[in-house]
């Protein structure tokens, strides 16, 4: 016999022989305990049906809660209105909170099993717990990736108790919810979080985190040695620790009423270890037994939550009978409701599953922006010098500066920016102007300061989060392609991450910092649906751009990235001493919009690029040249592109980063497609970056530019 059978079977047994474990219930009285017995038997109900549906053809997940259903007390002992960020056998949890709300789940929940396009979570395009109702924002990650927007969900809590956004949803004395597996502990992204909780608990700043790690003792088929997780929890500075048996009802609202008690009031962060069990293997191709000993997985089973209730819940009053009506009522209802969507329509085509990548707009006041005398006070003597031409750094702070000053909720992280203003000076003198609250100088963890971002926007913030340098994002990308874009997939637009990420860039450093503090890849930005991904030129076009990423994420829920070239900084001069390449403060009302490409020339040769490679262009100073600035690399602006060059009789891309996987591969193509055959592109080479005087040797360089459009045109 298979294990859910045997499991099934053996509850049977040993209620209706009253062979059960001793439990004394305490804290939940008799009508509590029966309401989160019946909770858990419609959670045991889902999984069983879940295999069920799948045989048959109609289900695509069984990946269930069973011998995990302890953590319907949890729901129990917090509000609904505190976020949670589940793990993924966090059924129970769900079914509790939404009867918390007078909400059934057994039909959502077998819909999402489903993958039908009624589902109303997902809407068909996977299954997942989450409802915007139940502040349960959709979560897919079996590695804790959500942690560390947690931690910073925890963090927006605590600060909009000083300044509330417009837009936000959590109370002002809510707490933050997380819960993972012993196994996703050992994960760096959770090692990373709870570190990153600590740590900012030990600064003494408010974060309202509960941590929930529920214990079933193995990974998949790797078992975590035995006391690892308490061993790794309990001495964890800033971080207090609780502990309880979720195979226990009763124990395990005592522990997690305590932990949610001590968070709500010290608002600092706690973790929960709860001790579970796994029951029919990690999903329903999985056989336990293949790597577990029998006896080993008979102990889970005997070990099994359901007896346990129902042993306190005889001792409160309750008869066999009534706990075998309660059991089996459960099943019987989710099969026939099985039985009812069983037909129920999927989602049919590329658009329909792809209407949920872009969120929709959310509802934003329109303020009148800063005064006169705001402006002023803020600015100081830096007011005067903004008719004067200014380099790309000192615009761009300027205009993070206006942004903060109009919108309140506008909030800027990450290593360095505030005392010290950036390694580069571009967050100069925000600190002072606006405060650690809104300036927030992280730890140096570039996972920790992208969760802090998405889990703030998830309060009505605008976060404005930076890395450093771009070689750096790749410690934490996970965070923008498996948290921040996908939710509005997931929640079928119901959720989403605005932000605007700005990140320092590309190469062209003079000797300086190698492919660390030089990186050209752009690839794995380009490559998450959904995201916006800008790359200025000059400053007057850095301000434009950045007001314009602003608005999208404030006003359209995107998920902006901001790729600020590095070498473009400091820079002046397009020929020595002619300070060409300074720009003028832009007015606050102009911006450059998502897809409008920069035209300067109007020649038959047109130089497509971007960064850099505008400037180098310039430098080229090919006549009858028409330099075409892209500006936006995700999505490629195509309609303004193939407008920008029509009439020219060859198209020359430049493209500082790499050949492989580079920027120039979509513009080409598009050009190709288009009916251009003069085409030429002219990219960096597939190599990271050297440090010394080799430093620009691999990439583009204007002689380069000049010969590849000789060639162009002798060629043609």
């Amino acid at each position: 016999m298979d294990r859910v059978s045997i499991v099934h079977d053996n509850f049977l047994a040993r209620v209706s022989a009253l062979n059960l474990p001793e439990v004394t219930p305490h804290g939940l009285d008799a009508t509590s305990s029966r309401q989160l017995f019946e909770q858990q038997c419609l959670t045991r109900a889902l999984d069983i049906v879940s295999r069920e549906m799948q045989k048959a053809g109609n289900g695509f997940y069984t990946i269930g809660s069973s011998g995990h259903e302890g953590m319907a007390t949890v729901a129990h002992a917090l509000r609904v209105d505190d976020i949670a960020f589940l793990h993924y056998r966090d059924g129970a949890f769900q079914v509790a909170r939404a009867a918390m709300r007078g909400q059934d789940m057994c039909r959502d929940m077998l819909l999402s099993y489903a993958c039908a396009a009624d589902d109303p979570v997902s809407g068909g395009r996977h299954k997942v717990l989450g409802s915007r109702d139940l502040f349960i924002p959709p979560q897919t990650s079996t590695i804790a990736s959500h942690l560390p927007k947690a931690v910073g969900a925890a963090f927006g809590i605590g600060l909009a108790r000083k300044a509330r956004p417009e837009a936000a949803i959590l109370p002002r004395d809510g707490i933050a919810v997380a819960s993972f597996g012993d196994a996703s502990l050992n994960h760096s992204t959770a090692q990373g979080a709870i570190n990153a909780a600590g740590w900012t608990s030990v600064q003494g700043g408010a974060l309202p985190l509960l941590l929930i790690c529920e214990d079933n003792g193995i990974g998949i088929s790797t078992k975590t040695p035995e006391n690892w997780v308490a061993a790794s929890l309990v001495h964890r500075p800033g971080l207090t620790y609780f502990a309880g048996d979720a195979c226990d009802m009763w124990d395990a609202f005592r522990a997690a009423r305590e932990a949610a008690d001590f968070v709500r009031t010290h608002r600092k962060p706690a973790v929960l270890h709860l001790r579970t069990v796994r029951l029919y293997g990690h999903a329903g191709a999985d056989v336990a037994t293949s790597y577990l000993s029998r006896a080993e997985v008979e102990a889970d089973e005997a070990n099994d939550p359901l007896l346990r209730s129902a042993a306190g819940l005889i001792a409160q009053g309750m008869t066999a009978r009534d706990i075998l009506a309660i059991y089996t009522g459960a099943l019987e209802r989710t099969r026939e409701e099985a039985t009812q969507i069983a037909g129920a329509p999927s989602l049919q085509g590329a658009a329909a599953v792809m209407d949920a990548i872009v969120p929709p707009k959310r509802v934003s006041s329109v303020p009148n922006g800063p005064s006169a005398q705001a402006r002023a006070n803020a600015f100081g003597g830096d007011l005067a010098q903004m008719h004067t031409p200014q380099p790309m750094s000192k615009l761009i702070n300027w205009a993070l500066c206006d942004l903060m000053l109009t919108y309140p909720e506008t909030v800027v992280m990450g290593e360095d920016v505030g005392r010290k203003g950036g390694v580069y000076g571009v967050t100069q003198k925000l600190l002072s102007r606006f405060g650690p609250s809104r300036v927030v100088d992280t730890l140096l963890d570039e996972q920790a300061i992208l969760g802090l971002a998405i889990g703030m926007a998830h309060n009505g913030f605008i976060p404005m989060p930076e890395i450093q340098f771009l070689a750096y994002l790749h410690n934490a990308e996970d965070q923008l392609r498996g948290e921040a874009a996908t939710l509005p997939f997931f929640s079928n637009g119901q959720w989403s991450n605005p932000m605007v990420l700005r990140i320092a860039g590309l190469g062209y450093q003079k000797g300086f910092g190698g492919h660390f503090h030089n990186d050209n890849a752009l690839a794995v930005l380009r490559d998450i649906p959904g995201l916006i991904l800008a790359c200025p030129s000059d400053g007057a076009e850095a301000v434009q751009m950045l007001r314009e990423c602003h608005r999208l994420a404030r006003e359209e829920n995107r998920l902006c990235v901001f790729v600020e070239p590095i070498a473009l900084y400091p820079m002046r001069d397009v020929q020595p001493g002619d300070g060409a390449w300074m720009r003028t403060y832009p007015d606050l009302s102009q911006k450059i919009a998502v897809g409008e490409v920069g035209v300067t020339g109007n020649g038959p040769l047109a130089i497509v690029t971007f960064g850099n490679g505008r400037y180098l262009a310039a430098q080229a100073d090919i006549l009858n040249a028409r330099i075409v600035d892209l500006r936006w690399l995700a999505p490629l602006p195509l309609d303004s592109l193939m407008e920008a060059v029509q009439g020219c009789s060859h198209i020359l891309v430049v493209d500082e980063t790499r050949r492989s996987g580079g920027v120039a591969e979509g513009v080409m193509a598009a050009l190709f497609e288009a009916g251009h055959r003069n085409i030429a592109r002219y990219t960096a080479e597939d190599s990271f970056i050297a440090t010394g005087r080799a430093y620009a040797d691999t990439l583009p360089s204007a002689q380069g530019i000049r010969t590849a459009a000789q060639n162009l045109i002798g060629a043609a």
